[in-house]
């Protein structure tokens, strides 16, 4: 019966690692000098928490610790589990304990950032005693996902995405190895396709095995094994994006800073890669505007006009035309001279509102429209700028005089903004003057 149960499970059941040397992708942490495995050869498993994508060995890794350990192993997911479920883990922790082998148990929990808060406090004073010694695996940060106590009680070991060669590295052992793999079946596929198959896999491990276990059924149903074949399977396909996830914020963060940093391939590369995961468009026309006067500013106008026109082309074209578009006001947003001046004289000015409360508006540039006004000196001493020379009324109080001679704009000199410094330069200068009215 086991034979059999094995012979049906799917290739990727059967070709998990069995000890940590299989362990392919996360040297990081497994391999010699790895926390991993040097708190393990110490004879220590405290509490974890694995944060990485999908399938790179978050669940395979735990299953191996319990048995490194010979510990008792439950499971649960946190997608359909709930306190109940924690409390009868916990009862049957207490059991092994209490049993003649005195085992400790090892809780995995699966997407355990699923669990809300109350859940995850119901976890913590079996953690804290060593009643369980708790396994979590998420793809979400833990920092967002999970609550300060329960982090506090845990480390968080980060796996990586596996590369290409990993994962054909993989696939070989799963043609090669008769009692687990495919077994005869290897001499079928032809070589070329695990590295296209591994490409296609996007570092994740157990992708490229349903992708060479559904080849080989396919090829094997339509009794060929070409190149025809596997393009019906692997077709376009889609890289790893989610985009509501760690994963959208850190693209358009790639994207954001590549601008930024006078990069226009990094920011096509990661227009590209947020475009090809099925990000809105029009989501990232409108973060591209907001590069535009965020970091280009005054020191070049023209960048947040070309950043609207860019988002009107999408609102009015849509995709994948006006992706173009889009992509054009990214790399003029990149090689664009740079200011964040405005940006950063805006938020010294709401700093100052905040720290200084309201302010009164100085006497000579209120308005001034009934008598009652004009009697209590409103509008009074104010100087009408275009009737003095080159229009500036030289030294005239604008700020309320708690603030007199505060410069929240402090223009760069690149681009136009050079322009705009060396104005302001001679504007400042001006000595005052002080007309009767």
């Amino acid at each position: 019966m086991q034979a059999q149960s094995r012979s049906i499970a799917p290739l990727a059941e059967r070709m998990r690692p069995q000890t940590l040397d299989e362990v392919l992708g996360q040297v990081h942490l497994v391999g010699e000098g790895g926390p991993l495995r040097v708190l393990l050869d110490a004879g220590k498993t405290p509490s974890l928490v694995f944060w990485g994508p999908p399938g790179v060995g978050k669940t395979t890794l735990a299953r191996l610790i319990a048995q490194h350990v010979d510990a008792q192993f439950l499971t649960l997911s946190a997608v359909l589990a709930g306190v109940k479920d924690i409390r009868e883990a916990v009862v049957k922790a207490q059991a092994e304990r209490e049993g003649l082998l005195a085992r400790a148990t090892m809780l995995f929990i699966d997407e355990i950032h699923r669990f809300n808060k109350g859940q995850q406090d119901a976890l913590l004073p079996f953690v804290e005693d060593g009643t369980l010694t708790l396994i979590g695996a998420t793809t979400e940060n833990p920092s967002f996902e999970l609550n300060g106590a329960l982090l506090s009680r845990v480390r968080v070991m980060v796996l990586r995405s596996l590369e290409a060669e990993a994962i054909e590295q993989l696939l070989q052992r799963a043609l090669t190895d008769a009692e687990r793999g495919l077994g005869a079946a290897a001499d079928a596929l032809p070589a070329a396709w695990l590295a296209r198959i591994a490409q296609a896999a996007d570092g994740d491990a157990r992708k490229g095995l349903v992708l060479l276990e559904t080849a080989y059924e396919l090829g094997r149903a339509e009794k060929k094994h070409d190149d025809a074949t596997l393009e019906k399977l692997i077709g376009r396909g889609f890289r790893r994006f989610d985009k509501q996830g760690e994963n959208h914020y850190d693209q358009i963060s790639a994207l954001h800073k590549s601008v930024r940093g006078s990069d226009p391939d990094a920011a096509l590369y990661w227009l590209a890669r947020m475009l090809d995961g099925g990000v809105d468009a029009g989501y990232i026309a409108r973060r591209v505007t907001r590069m535009a006067y965020e970091d280009i500013g005054l020191a070049d106008p023209r960048a947040l006009q070309l950043a609207i026109n860019a988002w009107e082309a999408f609102e009015r074209i849509g995709s994948p035309e006006a992706e173009l578009a889009i992509a054009e006001a990214v790399v003029y947003l990149a090689v664009a001279p740079k200011s964040n001046a405005v940006y950063t004289a805006f938020k010294a000015a709401q700093a100052a509102v905040a720290d200084h409360g309201s302010l009164d508006v100085p006497l000579h540039i209120r308005n001034a429209p009934t008598k009652l006004m004009k009697d209590l000196g409103y509008g009074k001493g104010y100087r009408y700028d275009h009737e003095e020379a080159d229009a500036h009324a030289a030294g005239q109080q604008f700020l309320p005089d708690k603030l007199v001679g505060t410069q929240f704009y402090q223009p760069t000199e690149r681009g136009l903004e050079g322009q705009i410094a060396e104005k302001l330069r001679q504007l400042r200068t001006q000595p005052a003057k002080t007309i009767a009215r």
